[in-house]
């Protein structure tokens, strides 16, 4: 991990899907200075206009990057995308960044547990000559969810799986009440997929986010979905770049947390 010239830690990229894991990911990297994060990228599904997999819309995720103070990479990928449409559309996005700060090679992602996901990540940033970097991997997750809760991040439940959690969890705000209400199967952070987040305060940001919440709707049969619309009290925010999708279809891809 070479520092850049005059000592200045490397930079580094971060997977950005505007849910809590992503955002303390991003306090982590601060906090601990080994890296220099100087942008964060966003998965977006064409059409639907929201982080792939997490839904998040992508006013909020802009809103969250001006916050935050990062520009944002915009990887667009069409709805039930494959493997290789989004490898594709992520080596595009990384090749941009590359661009725009040569020499980064670095790319932090908010994963705590799944291993698999991991090592697929690691592969794929391997094979573009890029390193993954995975800050809060292996932290127990009840831990880090009182964590996030007691370092000030503020966070509601945007997506629900109702095959594992109940609909009316949607919505509600991440907190000390709901990690007593969760069942005891369901893990503090959602780990498996139960529930995805979107995130309005915390030490990441600036300011807080002002959002509006929307009823929850469900979606494909199966996940309780709610909409948040808003903006961040901030003057100029910065650029997004966005980066085309690419072609082919089979598989769905992981999700960015």
């Amino acid at each position: 991990m070479p520092a850049e010239p005059g000592g200045a830690p490397p930079r580094a990229l971060l997977a950005w899907s505007g849910g809590k894991d992503a955002a303390w990911t991003l306090h982590t990297l601060r906090s601990q200075g080994a890296v220099d994060v100087v942008g964060l990228l966003s998965t977006i599904t064409e059409g639907e206009e929201h982080a792939s997999g997490q839904g998040v819309h992508v006013d909020v995720l802009r809103a969250q990057a001006a916050a935050a103070g990062l520009p944002l990479l915009e990887a667009y990928v069409p709805p039930d995308c494959d493997n290789l449409r989004y490898e594709a559309a992520f080596a595009h996005a990384l090749a941009r960044a590359r661009d725009r700060w040569p020499g980064i090679d670095q790319i932090a992602f908010g994963d705590l547990r799944l291993a698999d996901v991991r090592a697929w990540r690691e592969a794929l940033c391997a094979r573009l000559g890029w390193t993954a970097l995975f800050p809060l991997f292996g932290a127990d997750t009840a831990a880090i969810a009182r964590e996030m809760i007691a370092g000030g991040l503020r966070a509601s439940l945007c997506r629900v799986d109702t095959q594992q959690l109940d609909a009316g969890f949607a919505g509600r705000s991440f907190d000390a009440g709901l990690l007593a209400a969760l069942p005891g199967d369901i893990d503090p952070c959602g780990e498996n997929g139960e529930f995805h987040t979107c995130v309005c305060a915390g030490p990441m940001f600036d300011t807080p986010l002002l959002l509006e919440q929307e009823a929850p709707v469900l979606r494909d049969g199966r996940f309780a979905c709610v909409e948040y619309h808003g903006t961040a009290r901030h003057a100029t925010p910065p650029p997004a770049l966005t980066a085309p999708a690419a072609s082919t279809q089979i598989n769905p891809t992981p999700r960015l947390l």
